[in-house]
């Protein structure tokens, strides 16, 4: 293996203590350093990671079973992900200063101080990776791109599916971060469980964030506010994503509504977060046909033995309920290898028991819901949890528009991302991006964790009043060294 992608001390070994000493002590030194100097070192680990990707996804292949053409864009996404962040840092919007001038007749009744405001960055980060993408959600991900370029070094607890990428990706990482002029420790990488946990207990992290289950990320959730400090702690946790398509969209174009629906659940062989585990069509419908009869993508191995595991068990506990019959499945629906399954159910049903019926099966599967009546979606809406995205399938039809008017500000209610005419799956690394809603989907509903947005969860405000030129950041200052924005007097 190359020199690159060997860890000079093996960060298996570190002890969860040591480990938050040392990112503590880079987190203060890296906060120090001025946006050119933040930014150029983000550039190198991304240049850096793309220079040793041939390595990476080799390691990443023989761990996940993910397919190179996949792992390749998943890495170019990620580096992607650290060059946009670069120019965040370098543009300093992101620091949202706000400088309110001396007013002694200002209407309140008291004369108005000086006042300026800006965002800090909040200390040391701890990211837990997640499983179904070893690159943009785990070491380099987004969250630890949005850390480091906050101003804060991360500690991140790898994920047990891709330790030895993890590793690997660490080691191109602190190489490139050190030669471009990082504090040594910038980033470091845990493993196991227990390792984890006593990082997230450490007074000394600050901030947390999360991918993965709804039982891990609430009892970690848990833990970092039982602290003595109690610390943010950005948990992704499930989502069954709804999709809910109109009457005449179902008339119209039933073939196409179909196979986008099943590209969509097969993607990734259904291990996104972001995949539309429900769809809700007219009964009768020709949708429901199309989906019987539509080609396919052949099955493929899943990330690791255990999640294969629990999309069995997940989807064999769905179809086995009394309101709920098998649609289409294959003979290898259940195997190591396992292809698509849809299972059927009608509106009434999952209105009378949507807690047994509305439930995320993490792969190849998706739940076809019919309704009688359009006015029963808004019902279906109103009534379910927290989701990261809920589309609309519509022709813009008087009737399909109508539909819309009352069922769009019901999935804004529910949802942190809402589609017209798309698939949610494919969230695109943007500055207009939401990749949260309400819980259960995430435990922050005012945050996103991809798109330039999330930096904001790992910084905090910060006002000074009545300070000297001399003693204030350069941000607050009036003669604005770094030419960031500024918001002066509102």
């Amino acid at each position: 293996m190359p020199e690159t992608l060997t860890p000079s001390t093996p960060t298996a070994s570190i002890p969860a203590a040591e480990a938050v000493s040392r990112v503590a002590a880079a987190s203060a030194a890296w906060a120090a350093t001025g946006p050119a100097e933040r930014a150029a070192v983000m550039r190198a680990i991304a240049d850096a990671l793309d220079a040793a990707g041939g390595e990476l996804i080799e390691i990443a292949q023989q761990e996940t079973a993910l397919a190179q053409p996949r792992l390749a864009g998943e890495l170019k996404r990620t580096t992607f992900q650290l060059r946009l962040f670069a120019d965040v840092v370098e543009n300093g919007a992101y620091l949202d200063a706000r400088i309110d001038r001396p007013d002694a007749e200002w209407p309140m009744g008291a004369p108005r101080p000086d006042l300026r405001r800006m965002l800090i960055p909040i200390g040391p980060a701890l990211v837990f990776a997640a499983s179904n993408f070893p690159f943009a959600f785990s070491v380099a991900g987004g969250d630890t791109a949005a850390a480091l370029a906050a101003g804060n070094a991360v500690l991140v607890k790898a994920h047990s599916g891709h330790p030895r990428l993890s590793d690997a990706t660490a080691a191109v990482i602190a190489r490139a971060a050190v030669d471009a002029g990082a504090p040594a420790d910038l980033l470091l990488v845990i493993h196991g469980t227990q390792n984890g946990v006593e990082a997230l207990k450490n007074p000394a992290i600050k901030v947390a964030s999360f991918t993965g289950s709804i039982p891990g990320g609430r009892a970690l959730f848990d833990i970092a506010n039982a602290r003595p400090e109690p610390i943010p702690f950005y948990g992704e946790l499930g989502s069954v994503n709804p999709a809910f398509v109109a009457p005449d969209a179902a008339a119209h174009r039933a073939t196409e509504i179909a196979e986008g629906y099943i590209a969509s659940v097969t993607g990734s062989q259904g291990q996104l977060c972001t995949k539309p585990g429900v769809l809700l069509v007219p009964t009768g419908s020709d949708i429901i046909d199309a989906l019987r009869g539509a080609d396919v993508p052949a099955g493929a191995p899943m990330l690791n033995d255990r999640i294969q595991s629990g999309f069995v068990s997940g989807l064999e506990e769905l179809a086995s309920h009394d309101a709920v019959t098998v649609l289409r499945d294959g003979a290898a629906s259940r195997s190591a290898e396992p292809e698509l399954t849809l299972l059927l159910t009608s509106v009434d049903a999952l209105l009378d028991d949507p807690e047994g019926i509305v439930t995320e099966v993490f792969g190849p599967a998706g739940l076809v819901v019919t309704y009688e009546d359009a006015a029963d979606l808004e019902r279906v809406a109103r009534g379910l949890e927290g989701q990261l995205t809920a589309t609309l399938v519509a022709d813009e039809t008087d009737a399909d528009l109508a539909l819309a008017r009352t069922l769009v500000p019901a999935l804004a209610d529910r949802a942190g991302r809402v589609l017209w005419n798309q698939w949610p799956t494919g969230v695109s690394v943007t500055g207009a991006q939401q990749h949260g809603g309400p819980y259960p989907a995430t435990t922050a509903p005012s945050t996103t964790a991809v798109g330039t947005a999330s930096i904001t969860r790992f910084l905090r405000p910060v006002a000074f009043q009545n300070f000297p030129a001399a003693l204030l950041p350069a941000p607050l200052r009036d003669d604005n060294p770094l030419g960031v924005p500024q918001s002066v007097d509102g």
